[in-house]
């Protein structure tokens, strides 16, 4: 069965690809390769013993797009990850927001609709709940309106995606809100890669314990919280990626109860920066240079996932502490720069 990953280069997205492939499918990878590098297939073929189709196309080409549907007219689902995530540079660089992770959706399910059957998976994300009123947060929270063009790009995308089920016969779509992804591979193969300055906090800390990066900034120690500090639900990648792969066998094997669901994807424990600093500091025996700074603005203080309907509904759980996550993260970091 032939499935595309649209941004299978990615952190969550090659992950995915491994357990597809462990799965027995059969993987086509779509990456620009904008924020992601084409030796990724490498470390994927190291863990599977098999490398996954690979085409560099830029989706906002509708031409090309609509050439790959017409090349592999036996996909049997999508699962979209391709899209920019850097909220601050969303706030920055509206249009390109807009044109990167709005564009290439309605062109990827303008074919899609044109197929008598369709199962697609999207990756959202939990930031379309804002600040939640209550913890941890289910999926009938409200949805709040975003605080950046990032979060607006994933509810805009939800209200797509549900508006295209609703008329397009044989249409099937699951969005997965994940919380906050961390982690790599546990062979070390494959991992979180940013290019330039990390945007998201474990692959900061993982730079900081190797020196790469100086200080860790922690902002604001004055949040109404345990410690003082902001509290997310991180996820392990590869719990977050075998999400993926039970979404989408729920879909082909018409299990799901309306052609359009909605799962929040995380632990149900939320873990407070310091807390996060202090799983860095078990694993790797290192203390972490890092000092409190000013709250930063449109930072949420409290966020983690009632994972209840995900656990009963779609059968799926968290399986990995955050302390075997943060290992994981380490023992990637080292590996990387070993090689640099």
């Amino acid at each position: 069965m032939k499935i595309l990953v649209t941004g299978g280069l990615g952190f969550i997205g090659s992950h995915t690809v491994v357990e597809l492939q462990n799965e027995g499918f059969e993987v086509v990878i779509i990456d620009d390769c904008s924020n992601a590098d084409e030796k990724v297939l490498e470390g994927i073929r190291a863990i599977t013993g098999k490398t996954p189709i690979f085409e560099k196309i830029d989706l906002k080409e509708k031409s090309r797009v609509q050439d790959f549907f017409k090349r592999h007219s036996d996909i049997q689902g999508v699962i979209h990850f391709a899209a920019s995530k850097a909220v601050g540079e969303s706030v920055e660089k509206p249009l390109l927001y807009y044109e990167n992770n709005i564009g290439t959706l309605v062109y990827i399910l303008k074919e899609l609709s044109q197929k008598e059957r369709s199962n697609f998976i999207f990756s959202s994300s939990c930031t379309v709940y804002g600040q939640a009123d209550e913890m941890p947060i289910t999926e009938n929270a409200p949805v709040k309106t975003a605080e950046s063009p990032y979060g607006n790009t994933k509810q805009m995308g939800e209200e797509i995606i549900a508006d295209t089920c609703k008329v397009t016969k044989g249409m099937n779509a699951i969005a997965l809100r994940y919380f906050n992804p961390m982690g790599a591979h546990p062979s070390a193969e494959i991992g979180e890669l940013p290019l330039g300055v990390p945007q998201n906090l474990v692959p900061f800390i993982t730079q900081t314990g190797m020196g790469i990066r100086e200080q860790l900034s922690v902002y604001g120690d004055d949040y109404p919280t345990t410690d003082g500090t902001a509290v997310r639900d991180y996820i392990y990648v590869v719990d977050l990626a075998r999400a993926h792969v039970i979404a989408l066998k729920r879909l082909l094997e018409d299990k799901n109860e309306d052609n359009y669901e909605v799962f929040n994807v995380g632990t149900g424990t939320g873990s407070s920066v310091l807390e996060v600093i202090q799983s860095f500091e078990r694993v790797s025996e290192k203390k972490l240079n890092y000092k409190i700074v000013e709250r930063r603005a449109g930072d949420v203080i409290t966020a983690y996932a009632d994972t209840t309907k995900a656990n009963e509904v779609l059968g799926w759980k968290s399986e990995y502490t955050l302390d075997q996550a943060m290992k994981s993260a380490w023992d990637w970091e080292q590996k990387v720069r070993s090689k640099h």
